[in-house]
């Protein structure tokens, strides 16, 4: 079966649209004391484009991370209807996605792996300055 290329570019362009003017609404526009600094990392369309998922990526500079994005994501929740009545406003078409939003952790945990890399290039760095050491001293004497 041909790929329809056609339909995946449009699904490509909406969901970059949504991105952006989901992105601008939550930088500006909502002023829920529950969302904190954040930004939209990605938008996922189903295949009929009935619905999407929002990756929202919560700043690392909170204290509670964990709780931010809970509240985060509540606040987001909460104005759902809001966001979906001025996406319809600003895009200027019939149907938009229904939105669910979810935490992007995907930032954190590639911080935590290169640390994790980082730590372990260490050991191995410093074992092989040790093991010539070790290896001049084992070597016997003529």
């Amino acid at each position: 079966m041909p790929e329809n290329r056609n339909r995946k570019h449009h699904q490509d362009r909406v969901a970059e649209t949504l991105r952006l003017e989901i992105g601008t609404m939550i930088e500006g526009e909502l002023s829920d004391p529950r969302i904190a600094n954040c930004y939209v990392s990605e938008v996922v369309l189903n295949p009929g484009a009935k619905s999407a998922r929002v990756y929202v990526a919560v700043d690392s500079g909170a204290k509670d991370i964990e709780r931010a994005e809970k509240d985060t994501l509540a606040g987001l929740e909460a104005a759902k209807g809001h966001i979906r009545f001025e996406l319809k406003e600003r895009m200027g078409v019939r149907h938009v996605p229904d939105l669910a939003f979810f935490a992007d952790r995907s930032g954190r945990f590639q911080a935590r792996i290169d640390e994790l890399m980082d730590r372990s290039r260490k050991r191995l760095k410093l074992a092989a300055q040790e093991k010539p050491v070790e290896a001049a001293e084992a070597k016997p004497q003529l």
